[in-house]
């Protein structure tokens, strides 16, 4: 299976905040926010595997700032790396300011997404070939993650999560 970059399926949604999507604070609801980014990673993830693909996990969320209403909301969503049938995307989330157009990183969040053929079992995706800086660095820190978290199930001995260990390791 041939290797895709990232650029081939990075996906970028932008939208405002209406009334009806916010808390008393005026702010956008988190589950709104998380709604939005499962979207925009749902996208990523089936144009890098061209199968259905359903969320496995909400790896990690943050929540930094708030958004009030009425504000312009990006959420760009980037596969950093495929294992066989699983795929890790990485989203970033962005106001612009209604007045000067300056844009803030709000939020950010990442959640893996399994590509299924058309009866539901998982299928195998294309790898990944990052090119730039930041795409290399995901790209690496994915697999530390995907380590840890089979650690942390009891799916993977720690012995063998070779990439976690090198962390702690001293030359």
């Amino acid at each position: 299976m041939e290797a895709k970059r990232p650029s081939e399926s990075r996906t970028t949604m932008t939208d405002t905040v209406l009334p009806s999507e916010t808390n008393p604070l005026n702010n956008l609801f988190g589950g709104e926010l998380l709604a939005r980014m499962d979207r925009a990673a749902s996208i990523t993830a089936r144009r890098h595997s061209r199968r259905i693909a359903v969320t496995a996990s909400v790896n990690h969320v943050a929540f930094n700032r708030s958004i009030p209403l009425g504000s312009v909301v990006t959420v760009e969503a980037s596969i950093s790396r495929a294992f066989r049938t699983s795929m890790e995307i990485v989203i970033d989330v962005w106001t612009e300011d209604r007045f000067s157009g300056e844009r803030t990183k709000a939020n950010e969040a990442i959640y893996t997404f399994v590509a299924v053929d058309d009866i539901g079992i998982p299928t195998e995706v294309p790898p990944v070939l990052p090119e730039t800086e930041l795409e290399q660095l995901r790209f690496e820190a994915a697999l530390r993650r995907k380590q840890l978290s089979l650690v942390l199930a009891g799916k993977m001995n720690p012995h063998d999560a070779t990439e976690l260990k090198a962390l702690f390791q001293e030359d």
